[in-house]
């Protein structure tokens, strides 16, 4: 395969040394989102390292699926390798699929039907904090929420509460920062600047005090609880007896932290702000938790009846969805009609190919009426894939849809969450593309 790489089309707005990166700094969303009328397939400089970057469902495909093999984790994952050491998320190759043997069981459905439970108990305690008339940050109350979630399925004793509380005030730090650190040029990591002194301190904090929590729990012999951090120190490998060392558990925690939170926390917050702006749609999925639930909390037996929710759930995560996704080739590899050689960079952003005008109808708006099953037919399986694809996919989907239901399922019955005049929240970049702010107040349904 002969490489021709200056065939494939360059992104406009290209300066000096920094390639396309002041873009991706001054607006990556929308600057991912104009890609796609460039071609299939467009090269973006991050500094002077080209990246390429696959626009649609059949090209990232490609890259997920029908290739991947040929492709392994890439610079994204190499740049956050300070905060997630070789966990899921960054691992490739043996470590990766050894890994994934291990932790695959702590997401079966057996095991997320045991902590609806803890989720149902987390939903209801903050239903029950709120007072009429009361104003929240809603972004802030579903971040608590899923933290507290998380924490509670993975350190079932007080030996985790410092593994909360640096995660509550080291991972907004770290996520904030994550994607431009990411896509600037390694040298800018130097510069003595706040952004790169909160990320570093963050990071080593936060790994740090998880540190502690593994040995304080190892020494305790409290590693017999069903909480996700004593499965992961009592894993071992069917085939092979290996069992995962202290730093290997580390990672995966805070992987499981990184991944559990904000996808999950993001997703509320929208589908708040998305109702009350669509009191219709508001209207009918509270009549459908009624119908279902009743007077009782959520229970593993209700989520499938709430098809309602999953559908709003389903356009929330179409709209402010993962913002850059990046794979490396491992051997030369033909995409979109071109040559791409080992090493090269390829990504991909989902929030922008949920948006494709070819694909999704009026793509920027609020449509949960677009995954009825007649309308969703219509749309090619590959072209929605909120947590990814092919081996890469998310481990813990099942887990975030399962919290966000009971979330919704319980919040909605029971509080109208109303907008504050005077913001609009607006889609900010890091992982997800997560709200800026959502001031709202609660109020009594039927009041």
């Amino acid at each position: 395969m002969s490489v021709d790489v200056q065939s494939i089309p360059r992104a406009p707005g290209s300066l000096p040394l920094l390639g396309h990166a002041w873009q991706l700094w001054r607006d990556p969303l929308g600057f991912l989102g104009s890609l796609r009328e460039s071609g299939e397939l467009v090269r973006v400089d991050l500094g002077t390292m080209p990246m390429y970057v696959a626009t649609t469902a059949r090209v990232v495909h490609e890259v997920t699926v029908r290739q991947s093999r040929s492709f392994e984790k890439g610079r994204l994952y190499d740049r956050v390798r300070p905060l997630v050491g070789d966990g899921l998320a960054t691992a490739s190759g043996e470590t990766h699929r050894r890994h994934r043997r291990l932790i695959q069981p702590m997401f079966h459905h057996e095991r997320i039907a045991g902590y609806t439970q803890i989720m149902s108990e987390r939903a209801l305690a903050l239903t029950d904090s709120w007072t009429a008339g009361q104003r929240i940050a809603v972004e802030e109350a579903m971040a608590e929420f899923t933290i507290e979630t998380l924490a509670a399925t993975m350190f079932s004793t007080d030996i985790g509460r410092p593994a909360v509380e640096a995660v509550r005030r080291d991972l907004p730090v770290i996520l904030k920062n994550m994607l431009i650190r990411a896509a600037s040029p390694k040298f800018l990591d130097r510069l003595p600047v706040r952004a790169n002194r909160d990320f570093d301190a963050a990071t080593e904090n936060l790994r740090g005090v998880i540190d502690e929590v593994i040995a304080t729990t190892r020494t305790s012999g409290l590693t017999d609880r069903p909480d996700l951090l004593s499965v992961l120190l009592a894993a071992r490998d069917a085939d092979t007896g290996e069992v995962l060392t202290d730093t290997e558990v580390r990672d995966e925690l805070v992987t499981i932290l990184f991944a559990g939170t904000e996808t999950t926390a993001s997703t509320l917050s929208w589908a708040f702000h998305e109702l009350a702006r669509h009191p219709d749609v508001e209207k009918r999925l509270v009549a459908e938790i009624d119908e279902v639930l009743g007077d009782r909390p959520v229970t593993v037996e209700d989520l499938p009846k709430l098809a309602g929710v999953r559908r709003v759930l389903d356009e929330v995560i179409r709209l402010y969805g993962v913002t850059l996704l990046m794979r490396r080739t491992t051997v030369p590899v033909e995409l979109a009609g071109h040559a791409l050689p080992a090493g090269a960079e390829v990504a991909f952003s989902l929030y922008a190919m949920h948006r494709d005008p070819d694909v999704f109808e009026n793509p920027d708006t609020f449509d949960p009426d677009r995954w009825l099953p007649e309308r969703k037919a219509a749309v090619d399986r590959h072209a929605y894939i909120p947590f990814g694809s092919g081996n890469r996919k998310c481990i813990g989907d099942a887990f975030s849809w399962t919290e966000a239901t009971i979330a919704l399922a319980t919040i909605l019955p029971r509080w109208q969450l109303r907008p504050v005049p005077g913001h609009t929240p607006k889609a900010a970049a890091s992982a997800m593309a997560h709200p800026d702010h959502v001031p709202m107040t609660v109020h009594p349904r039927g009041a």
